[in-house]
């Protein structure tokens, strides 16, 4: 599980499993600065290439997190975006989802263009089996 924070606020994330998720596990800590595209934030990610076997799209669902290859960033869109019809998050380039939020991405809906995010590793916490052991 990852961690995104952006001023006071953080959402965690679930990997889903494909090759981009791995990939991006494998480059966290890092930080970048937000920009603001609607309802949509987008950061630099230091992950040159998305891995070919993954199935880009151009909207998302709510809580999905994406990887846009061609501009090497991570998008997170809670709402419109100005190309969108209606409440869709459309993005403008065909993009990867990657992982799911856990918590809701509109709480980073104040959130402005120059921000400061941070992407990291949450702390792992213990499964248990339903028997106890």
């Amino acid at each position: 599980m990852l961690s995104v924070r952006i001023n006071q606020q953080q959402v965690r994330l679930v990997l889903r499993s494909n090759q981009t998720a791995r990939a991006i596990a494998d480059i966290v800590p890092f930080s970048a600065t937000v920009r603001r595209w609607g309802q949509a934030l987008m950061f630099d990610c230091p992950l040159p290439v998305i891995p070919a076997a993954d199935q880009p799209q151009t909207e998302l669902a709510p809580g999905d997190v994406a990887f846009w290859s061609d501009g090497s960033s991570i998008i997170l869109g809670f709402g419109p975006t100005p190309i969108s019809t209606g409440r869709e998050v459309r993005l403008a380039h065909p993009s990867t989802v990657w992982a799911d939020a856990l918590d809701d991405l509109i709480a980073f809906a104040d959130v402005e263009t120059g921000s400061k995010v941070e992407i990291h590793l949450e702390q792992s916490v213990e499964i248990k089996t339903a028997s106890g052991q």
